[in-house]
């Protein structure tokens, strides 16, 4: 009774594959007069060290359950008759990170760019040189300026023929979905794969090529060196290993690549990489990239869940329109109160660099969670200091990276604004001025040393100067900050002014500031702190070995940036800014964002508690007991001072010392535009001694 309801299903359905005997894949072929007879293909031998691919395992589990041969006949022609129907379904807009996702594997990359993949799990048929090893070939990474580097560009094989390969050992069962490849990163040549094949292993004896059915896979590779090109594969492989194998390449090149490849790792308990379980962050935070529109829904939730600590605000507009919000976290926000330091974190000035961004959302997040919850340190800190966190400086850069996702944005799309600007060489150079001043000997007393005019040129219209820069420089100029962080990618680093070297034709060059010790302390602070920049085992990320100097350098002296904002803010304003280079990967996946909160949350924490170290104090008239905006602090021995702000309140110079300083002043006759202030500063020092100083005038 029910083979015939079974008969007139398989009448309706097209030719399918069904499981035969031992799970092998079945055969199905329609016969004049609507006769369908299924027949069963010979079972697969099972070879050790083989992979299979994920239908193919499927199939096998079901042909087990099904126990045999299937084999079912009809003598009798079924008629069926069918009636068509036509509906008219509305598509939904996918929206653009939809679009990315339909088109990208779902499994994240193992890690070859953001370093998880070890230098061990790499091999490679050939060499042409050590620095042109299998260790090298991770997509995004970044040669020296010479050619014969010790660390170079990529991998390049060291014999031109299509049996050479690059072996990536996953340790683990693993379910790869794609592979995404890049040429070589040089300045002198041009080298980059244009097809190659995958194969697949267990033991690395046995061997299987990428198939599409029964035919063997060649994947069309690069066309240039840096654009990254995802292949899918046809259908997911399960294995641990996986080969690239170049089959052709640019003819005026060789043969070199750089690679990432996509997968998800499955369970293995006979497997002792399995044991390395890295820790779960215990903070429920928002772990995923947010576009413009997520962004903005993210800062206003939490503004609502904290409504008396938070307060958005916008500083202006990107070239394509996008506003640039601000989340400001103070216990009275929308209010300066005298004696509170201004703080403030700046991210995404290169949009293609995004952890800056997403860890400042989750800063947001939790600063308000750990308020509310009644953590002794958050409270502390959101009551003694206003916090102003600006998540994307460069709104249109990111959109454009965003939409590219994570690992197809290579190391450059994104990073300018939308009309072509580099917003870190975009501000005013006053470092040229400052020095051909020192030079004459005009300074301070023709010349300040601090609170630089912003040249004539720079504020006409037809200037150069981007509005995203604009916005900036005017949110610099209404708010009294003291302390700040740039925060950028690409490599795992902090670095300090002056960022631009004192002798223009120079690329490197010590050229510290007259802080140059607090500056330092301020660097330190935050690479001390940070968990990947301390591990002892972690390899470079490209070619520098900033962990010999403690992994902070002095701006100029790791390459020349003239117009940077580090320089701009410490030589037009009191705050003091440092750059922090948060990981290796520029755009690191959705499934590494827990890992990099828990490598920077405590450094995080730590460089805003800085703002609370130093100087602080109200400088006042001595007759009438008002404070004095524009007041000139000076120390002996620093070429550099620092200004009052409004009614006279210092905040807090981020010069170290033992305890507070108080601070006593009286007005000196003398012109009413030239009026001078003498500071009695009574500095508590380790001995107890007190140092009276005067100020310049």
């Amino acid at each position: 009774m029910l083979a015939r309801p079974l008969l007139l299903l398989l009448a309706l359905a097209p030719a399918a594959r069904l499981p035969g005997a031992h799970g092998a894949p079945g055969r199905a072929t329609l016969r004049p007069g609507g006769e369908r007879e299924v027949t069963a293909a010979p079972a697969a031998p099972s070879t050790p060290g083989q992979p299979v691919s994920e239908g193919e395992r499927l199939r096998l589990a079901e042909g087990k359950a099904a126990g045999g041969e299937a084999r079912s006949t009809t003598k009798k022609p079924v008629r069926v008759k069918v009636v068509k129907k036509k509906v008219l379904k509305k598509k939904p807009k996918a929206s653009a990170q939809g679009a990315a996702t339909e088109q990208q594997p779902q499994c994240p990359p193992l890690g070859l760019e953001s370093l998880r993949v070890s230098d061990s799990q790499l091999r490679a048929s050939s060499i042409k040189r050590y620095g042109l090893g299998a260790h090298r070939g991770r997509l995004n990474i970044q040669s020296g300026i010479h050619d014969g580097d010790f660390y170079d560009g990529g991998w390049c094989a060291g014999h031109e023929d299509r049996d050479q390969w690059l072996q990536i050992d996953a340790r683990r069962p693993t379910r790869f979905t794609g592979v995404i490849t890049q040429g070589l990163n040089s300045i002198w040549t041009y080298d980059w794969v244009t097809s190659y094949k995958v194969q697949f292993s267990n033991d690395t004896h046995t061997w299987q090529p990428g198939r599409n059915g029964t035919e063997e896979v060649v994947f069309l590779g690069n066309k240039d060196p840096e654009t990254p090109v995802l292949n899918a594969l046809p259908t997911p492989v399960v294995a641990r290993y996986l080969r690239i194998n170049p089959q052709t390449w640019f003819e005026n090149g060789t043969i070199c690549l750089r690679a990432e490849i996509l997968g998800c790792p499955l369970p293995d308990p006979n497997n002792i990489y399995s044991w390395e379980n890295e820790p779960v962050p215990t903070d429920k935070l928002d772990f995923r990239h947010h576009n413009y529109k997520e962004m903005r829904k993210l800062m206003k939730e939490v503004n609502e869940a904290c409504p008396n600590i938070t307060r958005v605000y916008s500083i202006g507009k990107s070239y394509l329109g996008l506003k640039m919000y601000v989340m400001e976290i103070s216990d009275n926000p929308g209010q300066h109160e005298l004696g509170e330091p201004e703080f403030r974190y700046v991210a995404g000035m290169h949009g293609n660099e995004v952890l800056g961004r997403e860890l400042l959302l989750n800063l947001m997040q939790y600063l308000c969670g750990e308020y509310a919850r009644g953590n002794p340190r958050v409270v502390r800190l959101v009551s003694e200091t206003r916090i102003h966190l600006l998540p994307s400086m460069n709104p249109d850069g990111y959109e454009t990276a965003y939409k590219l996702g994570s690992e197809l944005v290579g190391w450059a799309m994104g990073r300018w604004t939308y009309d072509g600007i580099d917003l870190n060489h975009n501000f005013a150079d006053l470092n040229t001025a400052l020095w051909d001043a020192e030079d004459n000997e005009l300074v301070p007393h023709k010349f300040p040393n601090h609170y630089l005019p912003i040249p004539e040129y720079y504020t006409f219209p037809n200037a150069t100067v981007a509005p995203e820069t604009r916005a900036v420089i005017d949110w610099m100029q209404k708010f009294p900050f003291v302390l700040s962080a740039n925060l950028h990618g690409g490599e795992l680093v902090v670095t300090y002014p002056y960022d631009m070297t004192r002798t223009y034709w120079k690329a490197q060059e010590l050229t510290p500031t007259p802080d140059d010790a607090v500056f330092r302390w301020l660097a330190t602070v935050y690479a001390t702190t940070n968990l990947a920049m301390v591990d002892d085992e972690r390899r470079l990320c490209h070619y520098e070995d900033f962990a010999r100097e403690g992994n902070i350098i002095n701006g100029a002296n790791w390459h020349t940036v003239p117009g940077s904002m580090n320089d701009f803010s410490y030589l037009h304003t009191n705050c003091f800014e440092v750059t922090v280079e948060l990981s290796c990967d520029k755009f690191p996946h959705e499934s590494e964002l827990p890992r990099e909160w828990e490598n920077n949350k405590e450094s995080l924490l730590v460089f805003m508690e800085q703002v609370r170290r130093g100087i602080k104090g109200v400088v006042r008239d001595k007759d009438t007991e008002q404070g004095i905006a524009d007041a000139i602090i000076a120390v002996d021995g620093i070429n550099h001072d620092i200004r009052t702000g409004i009614a006279g309140a210092t905040g807090r110079s981020p010069r170290p010392s033992e305890v507070e300083t108080v601070c006593k002043t009286e007005r000196l006759p003398g012109p009413a535009t030239e009026s001078c202030i003498r500071q009695e500063l009574w500095v508590g020092l380790r001995d107890q001694r007190r140092v009276s100083r005067n100020s310049r005038c």
